[in-house]
């Protein structure tokens, strides 16, 4: 199966989230709606490993893939979201920012009610594959080598550590990369990473520049339906791209800011 994929990136399931996570977050009921519909229309939800080596090395997938992906590591995904996703059997992908789960590793910077480990590990045994996603959250293209390296490996120690299994697929915060991320992502030992984009996943794009498609909490059930369908993404999202698109200029002028002062001293 080589043709597009729907990779839908959530974050936060909540019923009355907070001021920082309110529009990247869905409620229950929404939640549980949208997992309907994908049954309904015969989509199968595959973990991003799966997708990862079908498209690599040729292994199966079934005949209406989809992905349904989690970022940050929020507690309602385990308390509202796992339960959805048992009672249809579906597989999903969490990324976690290990600095901001409750627990040894804390940093302190999570927007929410975090996930614990003890909850992770409950999704694991659940068919949430768990992926990385730095250890602090920041702009990874931004960083100096040593820091960018520390972000992938320190997450994916930390993971493997309290998991006993190497996570095996990342995804950039913020969606942010470059070739020298990337090409820190692959050296740390992930097969995969997923970027934003706003479009369906292709073969193409290439194992480390993976599109998703966002879900919020404006995202109406009809305009789920033509997302996962492929349809009429370019106009929701159009706000969205031009809004990138000048922060992009933005962000590549403090890159270039911070090379030059770097160079001075």
């Amino acid at each position: 199966m080589n043709g597009p994929v729907p990779i839908l990136m959530y974050h936060s399931i909540a019923r009355e989230p907070n001021d920082a996570t309110r529009e990247l977050s869905v409620t229950p009921d929404a939640f549980a709606e949208q997992m309907d519909l994908l049954d309904e229309r015969g989509f199968t939800p595959v973990d991003t490993a799966r997708l990862g080596a079908g498209w690599r090395d040729g292994g199966p997938l079934p005949e209406r893939p989809v992905l349904v992906t989690f970022d940050d590591g929020y507690e309602g995904v385990h308390r509202h979201g796992l339960p959805v996703l048992a009672k249809h059997g579906f597989a999903a992908t969490l990324f976690v920012s290990t600095g901001w789960l409750r627990g040894a590793y804390d940093t302190g910077g999570g927007l929410d009610t975090m996930l614990d480990w003890d909850q992770v590990r409950q999704l694991a045994a659940g068919q949430v594959e768990i992926g990385g996603h730095s250890h602090t959250h920041p702009q990874m293209d931004q960083l100096a080598e040593e820091s960018l390296r520390f972000e992938v490996t320190r997450c994916r120690e930390i993971v493997a550590d309290e998991l006993g299994a190497r996570p095996v697929s990342f995804a950039y915060p913020y969606g942010y990369s470059s070739p020298r991320v990337r090409r820190a992502v692959r050296e740390a030992g992930f097969d995969q990473a997923l970027a934003v984009g706003n479009a369906l996943a292709r073969r193409g794009q290439g194992p480390y520049a993976l599109r998703r498609v966002t879900v919020r909490r404006s995202t109406g059930i009809e305009e789920f339906g033509q997302l996962v369908e492929g349809r009429a993404i370019a106009l929701n999202f159009a706000r969205d791209r031009a809004l990138t698109k000048g922060y992009a200029m933005v962000r590549r002028a403090r890159q270039v800011r911070r090379k030059a002062i770097r160079s001075r001293v």
